[in-house]
């Protein structure tokens, strides 16, 4: 595999949310965007596609789709920043350092196995192939910051800290990551382990009281996912950005002080930002004038989505693009 970008300017952005292995449905939202097979590769003629990230894992066709979305950011049609699931994978097949105790940097576990498990099925007649895109998703950018005209917008996975982003410039050449700070990592606390927590998985906090919450995927939580971007929050539930509800006992408390110092703020006067990652459902709309999260979940039969940036400061719920992912559809080979 090679990794070159073609050079092109571009009059707008069309940002995809998390596909999740569902190659056939990426075609239909492509189509629907405009774009077309041009020597094997989707390609716009004046856009240029932006992945959120989280094209590997759970769905049918994750082999196809990460084809696509390579061919495509190979091409020069497209970028792609790294996602969790991209991350994880990283981690579950790179071995510990040697000393460290870990037999991978991801440990094995029955969770880790599952989510993964997918991805390994469908790549297991072709090991040359995920070698190839593991080494590809070294080369993905945790970030991006773009511009059309005047106006910048940002893409991240999940959240935008611009503290530990402004230190990663400082500190490293680019946008992106290497073997060593994955590895790096594996150390929670560490820098590196809080630019991959936060830029890949978001922000959460610790459910008060030592309270426990019970999953829909059956396991047992002590954290749940936050927003980082709420205005004002006075309990739990208005922090609270997850599927699974907090239980009410909980949710309507009071934030405590020490909470509160630990919640980040994306501001109003921040640019556009898009992100994955949250499994939201119904009508796509941004969830703040300045933010659009564009997972409504396509491989749970919801929509895959797309935005069509142009360089709006203010998000327009017109601008989103889906396609459905139906139970219909998925037996059809979504």
């Amino acid at each position: 595999m090679r990794y070159g970008v073609i050079a092109k300017a571009f009059q707008g952005y069309d940002i995809i949310g998390d596909v999740h292995g569902c190659s056939n449905t990426l075609e239909l939202l492509l189509q629907r965007l405009g774009y077309s097979r041009r020597d094997g590769v989707y390609r716009h003629r004046r856009r240029q596609a932006i992945f959120v990230g989280d094209v590997v894992d759970r769905g049918p066709r994750i082999r196809e789709a990460l084809h696509l979305v390579y061919d495509m950011v190979e091409g020069g049609a497209a970028q792609m920043v790294m996602g969790n699931h991209e991350y994880n994978a990283l981690g579950y097949t790179t071995p510990g350092p040697p000393g460290s105790g870990h037999a991978y940097l991801r440990e094995h576990n029955e969770r880790h196995n599952r989510l993964i498990a997918e991805t390994l099925e469908q790549f297991a007649n072709y090991p040359e192939d995920w070698r190839g895109f593991l080494d590809w998703f070294l080369t993905l950018p945790l970030f991006l910051e773009e511009q059309v005209e005047r106006q910048s917008f940002r893409v991240v996975h999940a959240c935008w800290d611009a503290t530990l982003i402004e230190t990663y410039r400082e500190r490293f050449a680019d946008n992106r990551v290497d073997r060593d700070f994955v590895i790096a990592s594996m150390e929670k606390d560490s820098f590196a382990g809080q630019v991959m927590d936060r830029l890949t998985r978001g922000t959460d906090m610790r459910i008060p009281g030592g309270g426990v919450m019970h999953s829909r995927d059956g396991y047992q939580r002590h954290f749940f996912r936050t927003k980082f971007w709420a205005q004002d929050p006075q309990t739990y539930r208005d922090v609270a950005f997850q599927p699974d509800p907090l239980p009410d006992d909980i949710a309507d408390r009071p934030i405590s002080r020490a909470d509160r110092a630990k919640l980040l703020t994306y501001g109003a006067t921040e640019p556009p930002l898009f992100v994955g990652h949250y499994w939201l459902q119904g009508r796509p709309r941004p969830i703040r004038p300045n933010i659009a999260c564009l997972d409504y979940s396509a491989v749970k039969y919801g929509r895959l989505v797309a935005y069509r940036y142009d360089g709006e400061s203010q998000l327009r719920t017109d601008k989103f693009v889906w396609v459905y992912v139906d139970p219909p559809q998925w037996s059809q080979e979504v």
